[in-house]
């Protein structure tokens, strides 16, 4: 593996959760699945239709106003928001979340080499935690240490980073934060925490 002298030269690594450990989109579109099927036994409007819809406004226009263009397609009633977001909080997914290969072969070997792993999840602490639960770790999650970024620095990445780095005694200079985007990289590279792109983890 390309990186294995970053496993070499650190002591800890920072990994985030949605498209950094896995591909975000398996998750919702999953739970757009469940909320066509509850509609449907509801309002006895076809799911395939609902499902066709969500699917086509998320891979062309992303999740933020998913709940509002699809009840003004369908004449859904607002209540039903209620359920959609509960949904997100504790959907039971038909099929597991499975981890990007290349991330859980560098997780793999990052705990062969006796050093530690965290799990920083951004958003929503009970929604982060039903895909955690959801996810198909092979077995490198009784290594994982989890903290949510909500819970303790109110939302921030970078202060949630340096609180995990005070609170277990870490070497700053010899954390790794595995993110997705420039601005983590920018709040890793102020604390003097080298970052890696998943991206770049992914191609390798």
């Amino acid at each position: 593996m390309i990186y294995k002298d970053d496993i070499k030269d650190n002591d800890a690594f920072i990994f985030e959760l949605d498209n950094v450990l896995y591909p975000e989109k398996d998750y919702l579109l999953q739970v757009y699945y469940l909320f066509a099927q509850f509609i449907e036994y509801g309002e006895q409007i076809d799911a395939q239709g609902i499902i066709a819809f969500m699917n086509d406004v998320y891979l062309k226009e992303g999740h933020a106003d998913i709940f509002d263009q699809t009840a003004a397609q369908f004449g859904l009633d607002q209540k039903y928001r209620v359920n959609f977001d509960l949904l997100h909080q504790n959907a039971r997914l038909p099929l597991k979340l499975l981890m990007f290969a290349p991330v859980l072969s560098f997780m793999q070997e990052i705990h062969q080499s006796g050093k530690k792993l965290f799990l920083l999840a951004d958003g929503d602490p009970l929604k982060q935690l039903n895909k955690i639960r959801q996810m198909e770790w092979n077995g490198v999650e009784q290594y994982l240490t989890v903290y949510f970024t909500e819970e303790i620095a109110k939302g921030s990445t970078a202060a949630a980073v340096v609180e995990i780095i005070n609170k277990h005694a870490l070497d700053a200079k010899k954390t790794m934060f595995i993110g997705l985007n420039n601005l983590n990289q920018d709040s890793a590279l102020s604390y003097e925490i080298k970052f890696l792109t998943i991206s770049k983890l992914l191609v390798s």
